[in-house]
């Protein structure tokens, strides 16, 4: 009788000593063969058609009016839309639609149109400037726009006119009888697209430099889909999720695919508020909040949850940047039958990396779980390009199906972030614990060089975070002549708050080492931050007083 050979994977950490590589120890995912043609709305719709106890329960709500569609409704409102866009507006594959749009219940029937089309989205921040704008038109050269009433008037002159999402005239083409939408059907030849070709063109947060073009592909949208339908729960009725992330983001991108895939009602704000999000929570029955880290900051230190009906939420997923451990503890102790399931990712990695699974792994507090199916990791000393071991600090690179095409019209910057075997360097500093947990520590460029130690801006945001006269606050290095650089802190006041420059400092002095202390602090009204909750550090940097010659050490 042969001996069977041991694997060289860890099945606890997912480690492989032999190469130096840790590996997803999720369930593996099922795609399509890769030369399939299928698009990713395709794909979430025949998942949805296929597999759903509900196929037609709500499909997604409008959080100010109450509007709901079903997803017969919702179906046939892409139905009427692909056709008018393909036969009226002559879009064709491969051609390119900028998106300058809020939140609404229009732009995830628009992005199942245009990808069933085979036309590549290009959604952005609404609130870009002209200027802004018009960098990001020159990388992904639209053939048309589409916008609301009150951005439209940013847009330059595109090959086919603007169409606006909030007017009339689209409401009347959405809103075709099912006939005629069954009837424009069957004229309209279907588009072969490709798994591999483009997707959407997404928007890098630009939070250290200038914003670049993140080329995403129908497979990698179909395998971040893949990954969620292993963890579906069994359920008496269907999930209810409320979208506090805009939908322009990769976070809220994705989402919006996923959540038909899986049969979801999506409540959808079009604006964020906390008053309006308890309102809608405890209105709608909200199940789960997809949301970034300063909401769950918000939730914790405000008093107006305690005025909403929140017995509805089971759970609250948060991505875009880590959170804290105190900021944990606090919302475990305030939402004691809610789980907090942190995710990690990147526009890079189509949004997902990592992410926490089940109620025993969102306790992993301070983690963002652990590597999503199909994923490959490692962990890369800077200095030597040694892959370490497990609980060893290092940079994160990724492979695996849910990475990027590269940047478009930037091969230099692609080279520089993908490697010839497919691995993306993250440029995060992070740890994978023996268990398999992922712990994100910082940007590496955004690591702290005083006198030689490395200081992590994270650390010392989450611990100031957790005071309860601090309402937010952000850490950037300060030059300084003997040191190098020392951390400063911008730190938003709570009302009432009387902590002056001492106190902050004081506070955290008693719980670092020494090098780790903040050394200057200035008090602001406001953190600029991303949509996704990511800190602009480089907006920070523009509000540093004149650099002193030295600092008291």
């Amino acid at each position: 009788m042969n001996q069977q050979t041991k694997s060289p994977i860890n099945q606890t950490s997912g480690f492989n000593s032999t190469s130096r590589t840790f590996h997803s120890l999720r369930p593996p995912i099922h795609l399509p063969p890769e030369e399939t043609p299928f698009s990713a709305a395709e794909y979430a719709l025949s998942l949805h058609a296929n597999h759903s106890p509900w196929p037609d329960s709500i499909a997604i709500i409008n959080s100010s009016t109450s509007q709901k569609l079903s997803y017969s409704e919702f179906i046939t409102r892409i139905k009427s839309l692909t056709s008018y866009l393909k036969n009226v507006t002559k879009l064709c594959k491969n051609d390119t639609a900028f998106i300058l749009c809020p939140n609404s219940i229009e732009v995830p029937i628009l992005y199942f149109s245009l990808l069933s089309l085979g036309v590549v989205i290009s959604p952005a921040n609404p609130m870009s400037s002209e200027s802004e704008i018009s960098h990001q038109i020159s990388l992904s050269s639209p053939v048309i726009a589409f916008a609301v009433s009150k951005t439209c008037h940013k847009l330059p002159k595109l090959k086919h006119r603007a169409i606006l999402i909030d007017s009339p005239e689209f409401d009347s083409i959405l809103t075709m009888s099912p006939a005629a939408a069954a009837t424009a059907q069957q004229g309209l030849e279907k588009v072969t697209v490709s798994q591999s070709d483009s997707a959407a063109i997404m928007y890098s947060s630009g939070t250290t430099g200038r914003v670049k073009g993140v080329v995403l592909t129908h497979r990698n949208l179909m395998a971040v889909i893949a990954g969620y339908y292993p963890s579906k729960q069994e359920r008496n009725s269907p999930t209810v999720m409320l979208y506090t992330v805009p939908y322009f983001h990769v976070f809220g991108f994705f989402y919006s695919f996923k959540s038909v895939a899986l049969s979801e009602t999506v409540v959808v704000m079009g604006r964020f508020d906390l008053k309006n999000m308890l309102r809608a929570v405890e209105k709608f029955r909200v199940t789960h909040l997809a949301v970034a880290p300063p909401v769950v900051v918000a939730m914790t230190k405000s008093d107006l949850t305690d005025g909403y009906d929140l017995r509805s939420l089971e759970t609250v997923g948060c991505g875009g940047a880590p959170l804290g451990k105190d900021v944990m503890k606090v919302f475990a102790d305030r939402f004691p039958t809610v789980d907090l399931w942190q995710g990690y990712g990147l526009t890079e990695s189509t949004g997902v990396l990592s992410r926490s699974n089940d109620p025993e792994e969102s306790r992993h507090w301070g983690s963002v779980g652990r590597l999503t199916a199909a994923c490959e990791a490692r962990i890369v000393d800077a200095d030597t390009g040694d892959a370490l071991p497990p609980g060893k600090q290092g940079e994160l690179w990724v492979r695996g199906p849910t990475i990027m095409k590269g940047y478009v019209g930037d091969p230099e910057a692609t080279s520089t972030s993908l490697d010839p075997d497919g691995w993306l360097r993250t440029g995060d500093l992070c740890y994978i614990d023996d268990e398999g947990f992922v712990f994100v520590v910082d940007r590496l460029k955004e690591l702290i060089k005083y006198k030689g130690y490395q200081v992590a801006p994270a650390e010392l945001e989450q611990l100031l975070q957790s005071h309860p006269e601090i309402a937010d606050a952000a850490v950037i290095p300060y030059p300084d002549e003997e040191a190098g650089q020392v951390p400063m802190a911008f730190v938003v006041k709570q009302s009432e708050s009387r902590i002056n420059e001492r106190g902050v400092m004081d506070f955290v002095a008693k719980q670092v080492a020494p090098f780790k202390k903040v050394r200057r602090v200035e008090f602001v009204s406001a953190i600029p931050k991303s949509p996704a909750g990511k800190i602009l550090r480089k907006e920070l940097r523009k509000m540093l007083p004149i650099p002193l010659p030295s600092s008291k050490m």
